[in-house]
């Protein structure tokens, strides 16, 4: 899967959804605080990095917004969808399979 992926029906279950353009997905992440939210951030840093793909996101007190795009691509690939599923992972949430 590395280009022209779809949203999963377990990661659309989970809250996640895909940009008008269908070029990206997102999702809002709440926590019961600031330091939940920056925890969980670390953990999804490190999954990223590990990926070799970055989110788009911005963090305020115990809300995380992520956006998914394969910028080199322009377009959704296996790599936003693992980076999700990983996202979802860290949160605590285990998606069907």
């Amino acid at each position: 899967m590395t280009e022209n992926a779809a949203l999963t029906p377990d990661l659309q279950a989970a809250g996640w959804s895909a940009s008008d353009d269908g070029t990206a997905i997102t999702k809002t992440f709440q926590f019961r605080g600031f330091r939940d939210a920056m925890a969980w951030m670390a953990r999804a840093a490190f999954e990223a990095e590990h990926l070799n793909h970055h989110p788009e996101w911005s963090n305020v007190y115990n809300r995380v917004e992520v956006r998914l795009t394969t910028h080199d691509t322009g377009g959704l690939t296996g790599k936003d969808i693992s980076l999700a599923e990983r996202m979802e992972k860290i949160a605590g949430r285990t998606l069907a399979k």
